[in-house]
């Protein structure tokens, strides 16, 4: 098992490369399932994720031919008129997002039998807006020895209202309904920038899906178990959440980095963040630069996240980090998942001096942190380690880096281009 070692203290220069999102591509991938003809990624990131939702593609029956290209992977995905049907627990319980592949195996072929999923150890995130969403779409549903059992002779347009925001909820309806027959009207869904790209994909395939990036969806089925599929390729866009991290770095070590490949727009709520916190910040029309060599203080900026457009959820723990060595006190109030604080304890052994009841946590600022052996829980807890070990005095090991390379690609290397003193290491 690797683990990170990081000499910390040391400000970050130059410029990264963002990867393409984790959290397009999951969901992207597995609406492959639906096309008629072979499905053509151009640039998925190298990341361990991705490599369990191409295992469970190829274990579902699907042709996948990958290539490497630079550092993105190409894949060519189809799917033929039979399919194995069912997502074993052996591969679902690495990866909460391999739900998704219920409604495209369920559409496309009228039975699913998918494991009830694991991952990251963050929150319940229960599956019951999933199993709403195909029961209001007529399948039948049935939980037997840790399975949703799913069947359904024919899908049909349903309304459907989501009692709260629900990203990977929303991306079931689209994927499914999509091949309904009849209209779905889908309110209070997502907006995130993925939930969009996968609505575009989808379009391309040869789904009519109206309001992407609004709060209410319409989508007119096409009575078919399957989409025409898209004529070019498909590209994966650039990881908003990785930005944000590397953004949220550079300011944390007073550092200036140019970050490329990015959508500006889409972490337009961290920027302002940054910015009322004493960073600049130039923006380009794919690129940002964010400088805080002339801050001498970092001022407390509270946060609570929200769906999209607010403050991301996947920032939260990162932004705490950042926050630990504010000049006074921070609030961080979490309004998505019930149990994301699970990094304080972490960060406790770093010098943090953090607080928490219930879903707000209170970070009282700190002069300095110094190094010391922590462990992460979870994709994002590991990124909010790696920004405070960078801030932080003397040499930092952070275990279960596992964890990390879930959703950021390559970060030793990236963080190495930075001028960070960062090895990464075996276990004994």
């Amino acid at each position: 098992m690797d683990y990170l070692v990081i000499e910390g203290a040391k400000p970050l220069h130059g410029s990264v490369e963002i990867s393409g999102s984790k959290n397009a591509a999951l969901p992207m991938l597995m609406a492959s399932i639906l096309s008629e003809n072979v499905t053509h990624f151009k640039n998925l990131p190298r990341l361990s994720d991705v490599d369990f939702a191409l295992k469970i593609l190829v274990e579902l029956g699907g042709n996948v031919r990958m290539t490497r290209e630079n550092n993105y992977i190409s894949a060519y995905i189809e799917f033929e008129k039979n399919a194995n049907c069912v997502a074993p627990y052996e591969l679902v319980r690495k990866m909460r997002a391999s739900i998704s592949v219920l409604g495209p195996i369920l559409a496309r072929y009228g039975v699913a039998k998918v494991s009830l999923p694991g991952g990251c150890a963050i929150g319940a995130r229960p599956v019951d807006l999933h199993i709403m969403v195909m029961e209001k779409l007529g399948a039948d549903i049935n939980i037997e020895e840790g399975y949703i059992i799913a069947k359904a002779e024919k899908l049909r347009g349903a309304e459907i209202v989501f009692p709260f925001v629900s990203v990977g909820a929303t991306q079931a309806a689209m994927m499914t309904a999509s091949v309904a027959d009849g209209t779905s009207i889908i309110r209070n869904v997502s907006m995130e920038p993925e939930t969009v790209e996968l609505g575009l994909m989808l379009n391309k395939m040869g789904a009519k899906i109206e309001g992407l990036g609004t709060d209410t969806l319409t989508i007119y089925g096409t009575n078919s178990k399957s989409l025409p599929g898209a004529l070019g390729p498909i590209s994966i866009v650039p990881d908003r959440i990785e930005a944000g991290t590397y953004a949220i770095a550079a300011a944390a070590t007073r550092g200036k980095v140019t970050i490329n490949n990015i959508v500006p727009k889409h972490i337009e709520i961290l920027l302002y963040n940054l910015k009322e916190s004493g960073v600049d910040i130039q923006e380009g029309v794919d690129h940002i630069v964010v400088d805080a060599t002339n801050m001498k203080t970092t001022k407390p900026v509270d946060i609570v996240t929200a769906p999209y457009p607010g403050f991301p959820t996947d920032l939260q723990a990162q932004w705490m980090a950042y926050m630990s060595m504010a000049e006074g006190t921070t609030t961080v109030t979490e309004r998505i998942f019930e149990n994301r604080f699970i990094h304080i304890g972490e960060l406790f052994r770093l010098g943090a001096r953090i607080k928490h009841s219930g879903n707000i946590a209170t970070v009282y600022g700190v002069k300095k942190l110094t190094g010391a052996p922590v462990m992460a829980t979870d994709l994002r807890a590991s990124a909010s380690l790696v920004i405070a070990a960078l801030m932080a005095e003397g040499t930092t090991e952070i275990h279960r880096v596992y964890h990390i390379d879930r959703g950021y690609e390559r970060i030793d290397e990236k963080l190495k281009g930075l001028g960070a003193k960062v090895t990464r290491q075996r276990e004994g």
